[in-house]
């Protein structure tokens, strides 16, 4: 049976050992199991260590009847070998694991929220709570009695124990579990079993932070992230910032007012902006009628978005009853629409025409629009409509 190093021997990330079997996998690639290993197998939420098996990439690392599988896309020649964990995704996740021990503790000292699953991703770290909902508040609470712990530095161990023995534990969460198992202890904060990597001070986590949370199923999912990942990201957070607050030509902490500011001037411009569409499509919409006097008003408009060319429509049928046929050369689009007097369907004519010239849309009764890849489509459905509906 393969010696474990990432148990014995934690801080082993380079060694030399000998390929004991190997087989090659159906979906391809190579089985490989060693005489000892630091590579640590997908388990307990935890990912898989990479890294190198004589220099071939490690693809996947799993357990199988009590054995390490190591997946590499060839076998290696020789059959002593030099073996290299990614020392960084090692750190991290081992970082992340013992975060989420004494984060869930905490939850479960301060609001009786119990941990029911968690995932450790390249992206996201989260926990998932027993409780239906978390305040803001609550989470600062959280966040800040973990980092506490964190401060103090208390001592992780791991150790194994017979199932009598488990019996007896104060652990915090009681798998169903049989023979020996393994148990990873926070002095003094917490008693789990667990068959991951862990650091063996608090103080080796790092910063903690509690980003959001979410829900999921009725329960409440918690985002967070430690270690070197909270570092890259309070350093992403500062930089945004800083460029943000030199754009405006003002400091950090007067951003907030500076945007509010700025988001109620945009909004205060985009009324005025409308006031003046809305009577700009006045005058277009009273040119207009008094250049066409049939039952269809077809008009193309060569930089005026479809939402403009819409504005016009509304404008000439408060007053009549044509059958307004727009197109915008700017969206690649066709407006169809009337104020209901006519019995033309717009939605179901935009359908039918629009897959004959490579368009799609729909609408309504009284309005309906039509989008193009190509002008030229957009031009031939826009004749067609203009002389053969009326």
């Amino acid at each position: 049976m393969t010696e474990r190093l990432y148990y014995s021997s934690p801080r082993t990330f380079k060694w030399e050992t000998e390929i004991t079997s190997s087989f090659l996998k159906e979906n391809g690639g190579w089985a490989i199991t060693l005489k000892a290993t630091a590579f640590y197998p997908e388990g307990g939420g935890q990912p898989c260590d990479t890294g190198t098996i004589d220099g071939i990439t490690v693809l996947d690392v799993y357990e199988e009847n009590d054995e390490v599988y190591h997946v590499v896309a060839k076998r290696p020649e020789k059959s002593y070998v030099v073996c290299e964990v990614d020392q960084e995704r090692r750190l991290d996740h081992t970082q992340h694991h013992s975060a989420q021990h004494l984060l869930s503790a905490v939850c479960i000292e301060l609001f009786e929220a119990v941990t029911e699953s968690f995932h450790l991703g390249r992206d996201a770290v989260s926990i998932d709570l027993s409780i239906s909902s978390l305040s803001d508040q609550q989470m600062k609470e959280i966040e800040k009695k973990a980092n506490q712990y964190i401060q103090e530095n208390h001592e992780i161990k791991t150790y194994i124990v017979t199932e009598k023995q488990f019996r007896q534990l104060p652990l915090r969460k009681r798998p169903e579990i049989t023979g020996d198992i393994r148990i990873v202890e926070i002095a003094g904060i917490d008693v789990s079993a667990c068959c991951g990597t862990h650091v063996q001070l608090t103080g080796e986590i790092g910063l903690l932070k509690c980003l959001k949370t979410e829900k999921h199923r009725g329960k409440t999912r918690l985002y967070f992230i430690c270690g070197m990942r909270a570092l890259a990201d309070y350093q992403q957070q500062h930089h945004i910032l800083n460029t943000v607050a030199n754009h405006f030509s003002t400091s950090k902490e007067d951003l907030p007012n500076r945007i509010i500011k700025l988001v109620e001037d945009t909004k205060a411009l985009q009324r005025d902006l409308e006031n003046v569409t809305g009577e700009l499509a006045k005058l277009q919409a009273a040119q207009i009628i008094q250049q066409q006097t049939g039952l269809t008003i077809a008009k193309t408009f060569i930089d005026k978005p479809i939402k403009t060319c819409e504005i016009i429509a509304k404008e000439i049928l408060k007053e009549h009853h044509q059958l307004i046929v727009f197109s915008s050369l700017k969206d690649k689009k066709i407006l169809l629409m009337h104020n209901g007097k006519l019995e033309v369907h717009c939605g179901n004519v935009i359908k039918e025409y629009a897959r004959k010239w490579n368009g799609k849309g729909g609408g309504n009764q009284q309005k309906a629009q039509a989008i193009f890849q190509h002008e030229a489509d957009l031009q031939e459905m826009f004749q067609f409509l203009s002389k053969h509906l009326i």
